[in-house]
């Protein structure tokens, strides 16, 4: 019999419903992933590369023209200089990013703290590298960092602090303000921080997303790690990245390259060559991703759902309080795609331990208008 590593980990939540919406037909508003392509420039891009012979090998910390290009989007987006040989590295995705830096730092026995909701990756990796995570709950309305429960949760033993902005499942963005109370209250700690920044050019209503890059005080202790397949809608690309500062970026190095020591060749060249090419595509992201949301919450509004329409990320969470009260958000997440058609996440998943009387879900409207249309029609009718 084998002893499991991960004893409490089993199929996760999106594959679940993701695999019931095939089942029962229904319209896949879990999963965090576009129903439509990529930009065509970009597409056509890994075929000429794959065709020109780029299929080998491409170097362990990522094809030189990428990591110049992810340099240089860094200095126009947050006026900041890295530098693209030792601070940049390519990875076959952000989750993968996410486990090498965690991995790279933390040891048995030490602690990490995550703040709920959070993603489901962290907790297992943070197991995985003998540590052990605390969880601390963000506020209940708004998301937002509650320091006297930070301060609170730290310990001799805190080795590393997982931040994420814009925030996946609430959407909650993280402000300067926050940073530098972070910065004031771990100042004196040997501490470091995973900034999960797969949002970062998925923020609306002129507001500006607020990177841990250009932050002077807490990018020296941060791995920041981004993902190619959000911003370029690519997302079964797998590919994704992580700036991180020299010495930081070495110790990553030294387990990315014993995990999968490189990512895919040819698209590493395409993205380059898009990103050369169409600088003004992140620069459009934030209103085309702001179209959809206004569009969805429009056509929710005569539903029975309330929501507060999202910061950021291309998910909106609604309160299902109006309409089963009696049934928690995993049976209503099952309830509504096998009854009316729409599949969605429960956000307790993300909790250790979810508030009591909490009702909502997570609707994905990183979709095409025509699917947030046939959704919306289902969704008022409940």
């Amino acid at each position: 019999m084998i002893t499991s590593k991960l004893p409490n980990v089993g199929t996760t939540i999106f594959t679940t419903m993701s695999q019931l919406a095939a089942q029962t037909g229904a319209l896949n508003l879990s999963q965090g992933f576009p129903d439509f392509n990529g930009p065509q420039a970009l597409l056509d891009a890994v075929g000429k590369h794959v065709d020109s012979g780029h299929n080998q090998y491409a170097p362990m910390t990522g094809l030189p023209a990428l990591r110049q290009q992810v340099a240089a989007k860094v200095a126009r987006s947050y006026g900041v200089q890295v530098d693209p040989d030792s601070e940049v590295t390519i990875t076959p995705g952000a989750t993968q990013a996410i486990f090498c830096a965690i991995q790279a730092v933390i040891r048995s026995g030490d602690e990490v703290i995550v703040f709920d909701p959070c993603y489901d990756s962290y907790e297992p990796s943070v197991e995985l590298a003998g540590g052990r995570c605390v969880h601390v709950p963000l506020g209940l309305v708004d998301f937002s960092l509650d320091f006297e429960q930070i301060k609170a949760a730290l310990s001799p033993r805190t080795r590393m602090i997982i931040l994420n902005t814009p925030h996946n499942p609430s959407g909650a963005l993280i402000s300067r303000v926050e940073l530098d109370q972070l910065a004031e209250l771990i100042r004196d700690r040997d501490i470091y921080l995973v900034s999960d920044e797969v949002y970062e050019h998925l923020v609306f209503d002129g507001v500006a997303h607020v990177s841990v890059l250009a932050h002077e005080e807490l990018y020296p202790r941060a791995f920041v790690v981004s993902s190619f397949g959000k911003t370029y809608h690519v997302t079964g690309w797998k590919t994704g990245y992580v700036v991180a500062p020299v010495a930081l970026s070495a110790e990553l190095r030294k387990v990315h390259q014993y995990v999968s020591f490189c990512g895919v060749t040819p698209l590493q060249f395409a993205l380059a060559d898009f990103m050369a090419e169409h600088p003004e595509h992140v620069e459009e992201l934030p209103a085309f991703y702001q179209a959809k949301r206004d569009l969805f919450c429009d056509l929710l509004a005569p539903s029975r759902f309330s929501f507060t329409r999202v910061a950021g990320t291309y998910f909106q969470l609604v309160d299902y309080s109006q309409i089963r009260p009696d049934l928690d958000d995993v049976a209503m997440s099952l309830w509504m795609t096998r009854e009316h058609g729409v599949a969605t996440i429960p956000v307790s998943v993300f909790y250790q331990n979810p508030p009591q009387g909490q009702r909502l879900v997570r609707l994905c409207f990183a979709k095409r208008e025509e699917t947030l249309r046939q959704a919306a029609e289902k969704l008022c009718v409940i």
